[in-house]
């Protein structure tokens, strides 16, 4: 472009048409100057010349002025200086003054402008627009940053540099490496495209485009975005993160992993408050813990979790339609509550519990009270109702009651269950020959029933019961269940239902 504009200029300069005098370049001052003609083509040679053209100072050691093209060589400590604030030096100078490009080059160009000053081997400028690039390494320094690449141009005007290749910006908050980078000195704002990665104390960013402030350290991502520090990892497709506070807004295939307790949380959309240890995430929203070997999944309309910063336990809150899986039990209910610290989940709002050990339970509230990643206990409270599956006789044995504490043992196979107020019970009586004698109908006030393989093994009373066996000729089909019985296996949600992957 630049030989182009020349040919051009020299196509048209002819002798009919002269240069105006406002586009000649003056001499201002010289030590030595010598009137050259060499073909019949005029010249100047100027020694410890300065020139002046359409406002602006040239300066070197020795210069040729070419009268015909307006076209300035000069060599040794060149400078141009154009307005109160801005210089560039070097060795070599070529100026164009009918376009008024000039190109700078040396072992050390630099170009001051007001707080901040570039310094590469090779600048061109074209002083008409303001606009200055550089093709080779070249460094830009101001009060607060230090920025690298092997490309860059800087709009003197705008105060806008955009810089090309191996981009580095560095500053006492964070470093950051692009690909391509525009930086507005002004307003603080860098925008970039290609691999990025922005690093501070807190962490660390990496995203494909997106914008960064390096004054509020405020930042947006619109492509697959990742935040990483000591305690947790945020990826969205766009992302907004607070680089004072490190709080983070994800939209798009939300991942937020805490790395001390292994819970990763999925969702539509999330958020992080970093000082708080506070998450929430929506959307197809689901969490997964990891406890020893084993996972479980909480699915919701709504996700929150809280860490306790002393202890790196964890609180998690699922509200609306939520769904848990683990590979022992199963269950659905409208909020849930699950906390790392005592291993302990609270099922709210119509809970239900399976198992694949053949067993159901309900009621208005339950807790699940885990040690060693197994259900230790279950405390059912109101409207309870527990149904285990008799693979024997192919029947279920029922027991409902106020409230029921049911116990397991290894294997997550039911143990004993308590019953504590308006006990009833319907449950097959087997003998040692492990044949159906019966189905026995009690009720008590409290009762006590010991399971073995999901058969009632041993039932004990407190209080006066009131019973019945009946022989299994005699049994009618609605003896067979006790009132508000619904077998819902159907209902028991898998992995991939929790995960949102099957609707």
């Amino acid at each position: 472009m630049i030989f182009s504009q020349y040919t051009l200029a020299q196509k048209t300069l002819t002798p009919s048409q002269p240069l105006q005098s406002e586009d000649l370049i003056e001499i201002l001052k010289s030590d030595e100057l010598e009137i050259l003609n060499v073909n019949g083509i005029d010249s100047r040679r100027v020694t410890n010349g300065i020139f002046k053209h359409k406002g602006a100072l040239l300066y070197s050691k020795l210069a040729i002025q070419n009268m015909s093209t307006n076209v300035i060589e000069a060599f040794g400590n060149v400078k141009i200086v154009q307005g109160d604030t801005l210089t560039v030096t070097g060795d070599t100078l070529y100026y164009y003054g009918n376009t008024r490009l000039a190109i700078v080059s040396g072992r050390k160009t630099v170009l001051k402008d007001s707080k901040r000053t570039l310094t590469t081997r090779k600048i061109e400028y074209d002083m008409a627009n303001g606009i200055a690039n550089y093709k080779v390494p070249g460094k830009t320094v101001d009060e607060e940053n230090v920025l690298t690449s092997k490309e860059g141009f800087y709009n003197t005007q705008t105060k806008e540099f955009t810089y090309y290749k191996s981009v580095k910006l560095v500053n006492k908050k964070y470093t950051l490496t692009t690909d391509t980078l525009l930086y507005n000195s002004i307003t603080k704002w860098s925008y970039f495209t290609g691999k990025t990665k922005i690093v501070n104390k807190d962490g660390t960013v990496v995203g494909t485009k997106g914008q960064y402030n390096t004054e509020s350290t405020q930042s947006s991502f619109h492509k697959r975005t990742t935040v990483d520090n000591e305690t947790y990892t945020l990826t969205a497709d766009s992302l907004v993160v607070d680089g004072k506070s490190n709080n983070g807004q994800g939209k798009g295939n939300v991942v937020i992993v805490a790395k001390k307790d292994k819970t990763v949380l999925n969702g539509d959309e999330g958020f992080y408050w970093k000082s708080e240890g506070y998450s929430k995430i929506y959307g197809h929203a689901y969490v997964r813990n990891v406890v020893s070997e084993d996972t479980l999944y909480i699915r919701a309309d709504t996700l929150y979790s809280y860490e306790n910063a002393r202890d790196s336990t964890r609180k998690l809150i699922g509200n609306k339609n939520v769904f848990i899986y683990k590979s022992d039990f199963q269950g659905k209910c409208d909020s849930i509550t699950y906390n790392t610290a005592d291993s302990v989940i609270r099922f709210f709002r119509k809970p239900i519990l399976w198992s694949d050990q053949h067993y159901q339970m309900e009621a208005d509230s339950i807790t699940a009270f885990m040690v060693n990643n197994e259900i230790n206990r279950m405390l059912l409270k109101g409207k309870s109702f527990v149904i285990t599956e008799d693979t024997l006789v192919k029947q279920f044995n029922q027991v409902k009651g106020r409230t029921i504490n049911a116990y397991f043992e290894t294997g997550n196979k039911l143990k004993q269950v308590l019953v504590d107020g308006n006990g009833e019970s319907a449950y097959y009586a087997i003998d040692d020959k492990n044949k159906n004698i019966g189905l026995n109908r009690v009720e008590c006030g409290k009762m006590n029933l010991s399971f073995l393989d999901n058969h009632v093994q041993k039932i004990s009373f407190v209080g006066k019961p009131d019973g019945k066996l009946i022989p299994p000729s005699k049994i009618k089909t609605a003896e067979r269940q006790l009132e508000g019985f619904n077998w819902r296996i159907k209902e028991k949600p898998t992995k991939e239902k929790t995960m949102w992957v099957e609707l």
